[in-house]
């Protein structure tokens, strides 16, 4: 396929999602981004000063409807897709028996759900042409973690998911990776005092939270020519915090 290449990433307009748009577009790519409320016209400025041309689209991606419709327009617009980044998703924490169904089931149909039915959109769009999908799980999709089993169990679903799609279109040049961050510099983390950051810490062997960055460089890295023979992989991003 000839042209500049496009990638569309999911949760794009803030966070780790936002640094991932922007290393795309930094990358040479042009975007296309999904979103829940508004988007800053500041983030839109600022993309424009990469040289890439960017669509930004609200989108329920729990949606099947919603989801048909950002391919729909993703193609007319650009009419390729190299690179699909699974981003978007929530938590809802809470101990299993305070955990109502209606609390797993928003997680699992925000972060795991929607993984699915854009995977299987991105890869009629690609085709024969190939291309990269990077899905963004989380390190406690591979330990677990206290208080978050619907968030864990929708992040270690997405793994599932990364493996079974890579070994089902490997043949048609589609690689399938994904990465797995720990604490990361986000709203988030923002708002924990800065005792409970040092107690996080120290279970982190580099002693500090990952900025959203290191998630972004990752994701282009997975999507590259560079990582041409890679598929079916996790990539941790935690600091050597799960080894």
């Amino acid at each position: 396929m000839e042209g500049k290449k496009v990638a569309l990433i999911t949760g794009g307009a803030r966070g780790i999602g936002k640094a991932i748009v922007f290393e795309f577009a930094r990358s040479g790519y042009d975007v296309v981004f999904t979103y829940n409320s508004t988007v800053p016209d500041s983030v839109l400025e600022e993309l424009k000063k990469t040289g890439a041309d960017a669509l930004a689209v609200k989108c329920d991606v729990t949606s099947e409807e919603a989801v048909t419709s950002l391919f729909k327009q993703l193609e007319e617009k650009y009419n390729r897709l190299d690179v699909l980044v699974n981003n978007a998703g929530i938590t809802n924490d809470k101990l299993l028996l305070r955990m109502s169904f209606e609390d797993f089931s928003k997680v699992i149909n925000t972060n795991l759900n929607s993984c699915f039915l854009t995977c299987k959109n991105a890869i009629k769009v690609m085709g024969r042409a190939g291309g990269s999908i990077v899905n963004v799980s989380s390190v406690v999709g591979l330990m677990g973690n206290a208080g978050q089993a619907n968030y864990c169990s929708s992040k270690a679903g997405m793994l599932g998911l990364t493996k079974s799609v890579a070994k089902e279109y490997g043949s048609r040049g589609i690689r399938v990776n994904a990465v797995a961050p720990g604490f990361i510099e986000t709203d988030m983390t923002s708002g924990l005092t800065e005792e409970i950051k040092k107690e996080y810490q120290k279970q982190i062997p580099m002693k500090r939270f990952g900025k959203p960055e290191d998630v972004a460089c990752a994701c282009v890295f997975l999507a590259s020519e560079k990582a041409s023979y890679i598929t079916g992989q996790v990539l941790t991003i935690d600091g050597g915090m799960y080894m």
